[in-house]
């Protein structure tokens, strides 16, 4: 449905799309670049609210659409701009709140990127797609494949468990896959990494399918056509780092859009202490990532608030990744505590009218603090990414359904054979 080509960042070379191109990965730059969608239709034209996600369809890679998407709702903020003293602050909001149109019933942007991938798949998409997950884009996906009945299996860690649930009952094209004995979301990602390589198997990708990161984009989407010009200032928390790096690469197609300006939008970026990997290795300016051992890391995590926010392998020093896009907008990034965060949800909640997710409270608190060190400007154009909210209302409104995974495979059973036995695949 949309006209786009492939871009290699290492080569320049451009690449054809093709069903089983999900990893978009190109042989010849192996991991070392990302690749890029350069989009046949220069202008944005937004569509009718009606068609939800989709309206944004002209910067989408899609071959079709699917049912049930929302988009996210941008709006400018009265109650938390006067609390901190801003002029020009603007909320773009993914997750459940009626009241201003936000319709997104698992509470997360991550339906931005489920419906972008799965619009990406032709309805005869011969295998079966891949999903990790610390806990938001498993509800994402499986609600999106579940709907629309897309075989996916979805891996998610065994501790993470009570944060997958789905607002409908899930059908069994998708199979849910927990880790066990511990294992974080980097060995739940190694797990669907071994399942992917599966016969009639294909790993989602993450940070690499184009898919993925044009989906999450369209919350600068939103704000750009609502505000009526690129941002100065873009505050979001993150994991991975992945949707920072989509909000750099929709502020460029703006720029080359024409009509909303050409000053770089800042990239005001934060992670929930004591996990700080991307804050550490950003304020030494290591291109390389400054990891601790494996124990400590995990030690770290499980202390965190926003727990989703626990990527120990996110694209950083890949062409086109997170060190490149902080880099190229003098972005900045803060280290917000437990207690930080949870005031700042209170905050949000108070001034606003809406509960949010630790992940948006983390955001909320690298805000109140850049503002207290004034490194934003009372009069700047500020988004504010709050990349999940309602879910406690939903979950009062309505009822839902806990999962239950398939199965809990231990770490001497992540081996391919054990888990194509568990699969029944052989």
């Amino acid at each position: 449905m949309t006209d786009y080509r492939l871009t290699c960042l290492a080569s320049g070379q451009s690449l054809p799309d093709s069903p089983l191109t999900i990893l978009l990965g190109n042989s010849a730059a192996g991991d070392a670049a990302l690749l890029r969608t350069d989009y046949f239709e220069r202008q944005l034209t937004p569509r009718d609210p009606s068609r939800g996600l989709y309206r944004f369809a002209d910067w989408l890679p899609l071959s079709r659409e699917l049912d049930g998407s929302a988009a996210p709702v941008t709006y400018r903020s009265r109650g938390l701009a006067a609390e901190l003293g801003l002029r020009s602050l603007f909320v773009t909001f993914s997750g459940y709140w009626p009241e201003r149109g936000a319709a997104m019933l698992t509470g997360t942007f991550k339906e931005c990127e489920a419906f972008s991938v799965c619009g990406r798949i032709p309805r005869e998409f011969p295998a079966t797609l891949v999903v990790a997950s610390a806990g938001n884009t498993a509800r994402a996906f499986i609600h999106v494949c579940s709907q629309n009945r897309i075989p996916a299996v979805v891996v998610v860690p065994e501790r993470n468990l009570d944060a997958i649930w789905s607002p409908f009952a899930v059908h069994e094209s998708v199979t849910v896959v927990a880790a066990g004995e511990d294992a974080d979301y980097s060995q739940a990602i190694a797990l669907a990494g071994t399942i992917a390589a599966l016969e009639g198997y294909v790993g989602e990708g993450g940070a690499r399918n184009v898919a993925r990161r044009d989906g999450m984009g369209t919350t600068v989407l939103s704000a750009v056509t609502t505000i009526g010009r690129i941002p100065d200032y873009y505050f979001q928390a993150v994991g991975s780092g992945t949707g920072a790096i989509a909000a750099w690469e929709a502020q460029q197609r703006f720029v080359a859009d024409g009509r909303y300006g050409s000053a770089p939008m800042r990239l005001m970026l934060s992670q929930n202490a004591p996990f700080l990997l991307l804050y550490n290795s950003w304020k030494a300016r290591s291109r390389s990532l400054l990891s601790l051992d494996e124990a400590t890391e995990k030690r770290q995590i499980q202390q965190l608030y926003a727990r989703v926010l626990s990527n120990r392998t996110p694209p950083w020093a890949v062409k086109g990744g997170l060190y490149d896009a902080l880099e190229a907008t003098d972005g900045e990034m803060y280290a917000v505590d437990n207690q930080e965060a949870r005031s700042a949800a209170e905050l949000f909640e108070r001034s606003e009218g809406i509960d949010i997710s630790p992940a948006a409270a983390v955001a909320v608190g690298s805000l109140i603090q850049a503002v207290a060190r004034s490194d934003v400007e009372r009069d700047a154009t500020i988004m504010l990414n709050i990349t999940g909210g309602g879910m406690r209302r939903f979950r009062q409104e309505h009822p839902i359904h806990q999962i239950v995974p398939r199965f809990v495979v231990a770490r001497s059973q992540m081996s391919s054979d054990a888990i194509a036995a568990l699969l029944r695949l052989r």
